[in-house]
């Protein structure tokens, strides 16, 4: 465990890097052994979409980076945080850090941009790719990763991170959401008995279905617990049956074109079937 802790407390950009391009190259190939759906799509055309809004969310996260680790120093130094409370032994201080961290960094954010009408219409972007695979994890317009960017410097300063762990979870996060965005197709047995634990391909297909109110279900990031513990896990039996983008945006001249997705949230609301805004609200 110490030799862990060692490893990300020194761990250097390009190492990080390589955990995000390894990610991918890794489930891009798995998605052409054993994919879920037969998409009929240029893959390497779509991957280039949404390399730019990794490549937008990889300089957004380095302009975070210095209040991030100096709030995680002033945390592991006068000990503030949730983390700090009780005396904990190393591998116990780690996992209910990335439990935390997983919550209030991730879970919690992921959330309030279902519910906020002005954050759904950011978010949108991510949920209006209809060829769901590997690169569409970190498909996100710049302001939501300026809203993801905050919460996890909120959730560092609430748990009392240290940096080792800090960078630990931001490695798990970004290969798990590769893995569960993988248009990939698990046997049965084995995807559910993942889902108890983390988030599994099947269990996160479920929420971006393209109408509501699946759309609002499954929102975890690594661990499911916090979907059953908050009442937003949903479970689709035939995983096929879904049907991926969002019905308010179905044409691909609006959902797969850089400028018109980086327009999209400050264009008119455009309320879909089921929907928990009116018109009428305040953006």
């Amino acid at each position: 465990m110490e030799t862990l802790v060692l490893y990300f407390e020194h761990i250097q950009s390009w190492q990080r890097s390589l955990i995000l391009a390894g990610g991918i190259l890794f489930f891009w190939i798995l998605e052409g052994i054993v994919p879920l759906f037969q998409f009929r799509y240029h893959k390497v055309r779509h991957a280039g979409l949404n390399f730019f809004f990794t490549f937008t969310t990889i300089l957004i996260n380095f302009a975070f980076a210095a209040l991030i680790i100096g709030a995680s120093h002033y945390s592991s130094i006068h000990r503030t945080g949730l983390l700090w409370l009780f005396p904990l032994p190393l591998w116990l201080f780690a996992l209910a850090g990335l439990l935390l961290l997983d919550l209030f960094g991730a879970w919690l954010i992921h959330w309030l941009q279902h519910q906020v009408k002005w954050m759904w219409k950011f978010h949108l972007i991510h949920h209006s790719d209809t060829w769901v695979d590997t690169t569409t994890a970190n498909r996100h317009h710049p302001g939501e990763s300026i809203f993801r960017a905050i919460f996890t410097l909120l959730a560092v300063i609430i748990t009392g991170a240290p940096v080792w762990l800090v960078f630990l979870y931001q490695s798990l996060s970004v290969v798990f959401a590769q893995f569960s965005h993988a248009n990939i197709s698990l046997p049965k047995w084995l995807d559910q008995a993942m889902s108890c634990i983390i988030v599994s391909p099947d269990m996160h297909k479920v929420h971006h279905h393209a109408r509501q109110p699946l759309t609002d279900t499954n929102y975890g990031n690594i661990f499911s617990f916090w979907d059953r513990l908050f009442g937003t896990y949903a479970f689709v039996k035939d995983t096929r049956s879904l049907h991926y983008g969002i019905d308010t945006y179905p044409k691909e001249e609006e959902n797969n074109r850089v400028n018109k997705l980086l327009k999209m949230p400050f264009g008119k609301y455009r309320p879909p079937a089921g929907a928990k805004f009116s018109d009428s609200e305040k953006t």
